[in-house]
């Protein structure tokens, strides 16, 4: 599969599947709060923490993404 086929499904999914657009969603929210983080000058350790949890959640959903445009890709667009 290659990157237009990618961004394909990942078109497609935005405008066919909930589940896409609420990870998409959740990804852009965790996204803005880590913007948030490091505007800042000092972290506190527990913000510190949360950075941390908050990339690795971000990449979680990031993974979680692209495994779905990747399936959708082979059953839809690689089929035609």
């Amino acid at each position: 599969m290659n990157g237009s086929e990618t961004q394909e499904a990942k078109s497609l999914l935005l405008q066919n599947s909930t589940e896409y657009r609420e990870l998409v969603q959740q990804h852009h929210q965790l996204d803005d709060r880590l913007h948030e983080l490091t505007d800042r000058h000092y972290l506190s350790n527990s913000e510190q923490v949360e950075e941390v949890t908050l990339k690795k959640k971000k990449l979680a959903l990031k993974d979680q993404m692209e495994q779905l445009a990747r399936e959708y890709a082979h059953v839809h667009i690689d089929a035609s």
